[in-house]
């Protein structure tokens, strides 16, 4: 017999039921699942995201380049594109020794 708790309305599944339900369904248990997972796409090897620490006042500076250079007609500029770009300018050899 189903036991009434304290609003009267009749208890539906027993404790152990309610976490084997939340365990199989909601939790992602073995039983549970809803659809079939979506096999992985291969991620892309010829370039790694990265995070790199900067001074606001360089990501300002590299900010008003960007907007500068869209302005200019360069519509798919962005920061890494501008970064990659001064890469490709740079020569280390005039690097200054104290920076």
């Amino acid at each position: 017999m189903k036991r009434r708790d304290a609003t009267g309305v009749n208890e539906v599944l027993e404790e152990d039921e309610v976490s084997a339900v939340l365990r199989d369904t909601f939790y992602g248990g073995k039983a549970g699942k809803r659809s079939p997972a979506k096999p992985k796409k291969k991620k892309p090897d010829h370039y790694d995201v990265i995070c790199i620490s900067l001074y606001k006042e360089d990501l300002g500076r590299l900010d008003k380049m960007v907007a500068k250079l869209k302005k200019q007609g360069h519509r798919r500029i962005s920061r890494s594109a501008l970064i990659r770009f001064a890469l490709d300018q740079v020569d280390i050899g005039d690097f200054p020794r104290a920076y």
